[in-house]
């Protein structure tokens, strides 16, 4: 979930929050320990807890996780599964354990990925689904009515950590998977090409399967800016050149005669 969302579902179930940027750090333990939490609730930290924080809590660490467990265990589950072309994600409310996103599951909940989605709309979504979900959940796990079942090896796929340098596009890969990168890498660590010195943000995307220009080669397409891949055009529909506003791409082409090399 993000931060907004955690705050609001803290609110509404009366959860104590604590941010740190590492567990490390002085005074936390202490500060959970202070506490005696019957549960503590981890979204969106990052963190792996060690065996002394799992076992702090009466029922244990609970992690409200971004994917349909086990696919997109790790630290980037929305943008792996833009990136992948899935139709579907989720919400996994699990049972933490010493492993990454491996413990058991107590309940799912999925949610559509639409054909626009960035990752910024569609954590917006998972956010708010979380929350709701968290709140159903913990009345039957405090009972003890609900108890996780193990998930199912056969089917884990890891999501790896999100680099800064992942944001150069590369004009070897299909159009589509081009486009889903834009989506997946919006807004952070974003898209970039670029022509000579400038630095351009690529904001808004979309592919043509048949293309019509040669990979790596800049032309207009639909009166959009467009570059060619090795399979399919990327049509630029929304940009950001290096100290300007974003603007759509066919007012870009107005005011950048060099696009057609």
């Amino acid at each position: 979930m993000s931060p907004p969302a955690v705050k609001v579902a803290a609110k509404e179930y009366g959860l104590d929050i604590l941010q740190p940027n590492r567990l490390k750090d002085e005074g936390v333990i202490e500060r959970l320990k202070s506490w005696n939490p019957d549960a503590i609730v981890v979204a969106a930290f990052g963190m792996i807890l060690r065996q002394n924080i799992l076992e702090l809590p009466k029922f244990g660490c609970i992690n409200v996780h971004a994917s349909l467990l086990p696919r997109w265990r790790g630290a980037a589950p929305i943008q792996a599964a833009i990136l992948a072309g899935d139709t579907v994600s989720g919400i996994t409310i699990m049972q933490m354990d010493a492993g990454i996103d491996t413990g058991g599951i107590f309940k799912q909940r999925e949610i559509p990925i639409e054909a626009q989605d960035t990752t910024e709309s569609l954590s917006t979504r998972l956010a708010e689904a979380g929350a709701a979900l968290l709140g159903e959940c913990l009345p039957e796990i405090f009972t003890g009515t609900m108890k996780p079942y193990p998930q199912d090896e056969t089917k884990a796929i890891y999501a790896p950590k999100i680099e800064k340098q992942s944001s150069g596009l590369v004009f070897n890969e299909p159009a589509e998977q081009l486009a889903r990168r834009v989506r997946a890498y919006f807004p952070w660590p974003g898209s970039r090409i670029m022509i000579g010195d400038l630095e351009i943000k690529i904001l808004q995307a979309r592919a043509i399967p048949s293309g019509i220009l040669a990979q790596g080669t800049r032309g207009i397409v639909e009166g959009f800016p467009a570059i060619g891949t090795c399979e399919g055009d990327l049509v630029i529909e929304e940009l950001q050149p290096a100290g300007k506003k974003p603007m759509n791409g066919k007012v870009f082409l107005n005011g950048f005669r060099h696009w057609v090399e």
